[in-house]
């Protein structure tokens, strides 16, 4: 198989950390990986971890910004975000089931800690998970922005003293209230 990203080199077979099986390009150094020989490793050694403390180097690693094709069926791959901390994208083969992983993404994988959970990442469920966190985050930085720090900080230590209250609703009806010790509207 020829390499996807750069065209160049051919994909040799290979294993990543002498884990599980792969297919290295031999010029750009990029991993070709199939998720069901991933997944039949993690089931055949369920108590090995994959060692999440490898050195990420941004220097070292490469993220391709074009849109890749499967080596196998030639079909465009879909770009599957890893954290909500990275911008880093791994390339998806669905009709395959086949990860592209740039050079040194392994190693952001694993100090991002998710190099265990590869075959997820490239589920709904994985990507839904991000974009409720980055949706989060986003506001979060809007709330922080608009408040202060300070402000932020306190309000979100009252919001959760008051989320733990069992008598929360009169609480917050208490606290909505312009003047809580009137009866008229």
């Amino acid at each position: 198989m020829n390499c996807t990203s750069c065209n160049f080199g051919v994909l040799e077979p290979s294993f990543i950390d002498g884990l599980f099986r792969a297919h290295t390009c031999s010029k750009c150094g990029g991993d070709w990986i199939l998720v069901e020989d991933f997944v039949a490793w993690k089931e055949n050694n369920l108590e090995q971890q994959i060692s999440g403390d490898a050195q990420w180097s941004e220097d070292l690693s490469q993220d391709s910004s074009k849109a890749l094709m499967c080596p196998v069926t030639g079909a465009i791959m879909t770009k599957y975000k890893v954290t909500a901390q990275t911008k880093h994208r791994l390339d998806y083969s669905k009709a395959v089931g086949g990860i592209w992983l740039d050079k040194g993404e392994w190693e952001l994988l694993k100090s991002e800690g998710v190099a265990g959970a590869l075959n997820n990442i490239v589920t709904q469920q994985w990507q839904n998970r991000l974009l409720k966190q980055s949706v989060s985050d986003n506001l979060a930085a809007i709330y922080e922005s608009k408040f202060g720090t300070e402000s932020y900080e306190k309000v979100k230590a009252m919001r959760a003293w008051l989320n733990a209250q069992p008598n929360k609703a009169d609480l917050r009806a208490y606290l909505l209230a312009e003047d809580p010790y009137s009866i008229s509207k």
